[in-house]
């Protein structure tokens, strides 16, 4: 079977965000099932419906990139015990304008990391109830919960923590598999 095209949205416009580095390592964890992108959010400018017709070059851009992936992955912190507001942002207009959703058929999954063991469960409740609103997209159960430390993840984006890399290549193989229904439709 081909390699789906992943398209990966890091809640996070930090440089030396962890999440982005969760992000890799998973991307890489997935090199066999997926061909991953990396889409930018972090210039989109803040949702306003006045700027819907015709949006504005960086939304289009995003709006592209949603569309031409066949799966996407949230990796995201948890903002005040919320999303962050350049992931709600992107999800605003990735919906936008009316009618015109960038997201409908495609099958989604979850994950964030933090300092804490917990710390990005109450996001990925948020951003389940939010992206559970949104038509068709079809979003994969359970949550991932990855505590982060310094030498979790090194240089090349390999998961160095003997307990940890199994469950995330669980966690990328079970997406693949519920991922790849949606694309054999």
């Amino acid at each position: 079977m081909a390699k789906l095209k992943l398209g990966i949205l890091v809640g996070s416009n930090r440089k030396e965000s962890i999440n982005r580095k969760l992000a890799q390592a998973l991307a890489k964890l997935g090199e066999a099932s997926f061909d991953a992108t990396f889409i930018q959010i972090d210039d989109l400018p803040m949702y306003n419906q006045d700027h819907e017709n015709p949006v504005p070059a960086p939304v289009a851009r995003y709006k592209a990139a949603v569309e031409g992936s066949q799966a996407l992955l949230f990796v995201t912190p948890e903002h005040n015990r919320s999303m962050p507001a350049v992931l709600k942002n992107a999800i605003d207009w990735g919906t936008r304008p009316w009618g015109k959703s960038s997201f409908p058929g495609k099958p989604a999954a979850i994950i964030g990391t933090s300092g804490g063991g917990v710390g990005t469960g109450i996001v990925q409740q948020h951003l389940r109830a939010v992206l559970g609103g949104l038509p068709d997209l079809n979003v994969v159960g359970g949550e991932a919960y990855i505590q982060f430390k310094p030498d979790l993840i090194d240089a090349a984006n390999d998961v160095t923590d003997p307990a940890v890399k199994p469950f995330l290549q669980a966690f990328v193989d079970k997406f693949a598999a519920f991922a790849g229904k949606f694309a054999a439709k």
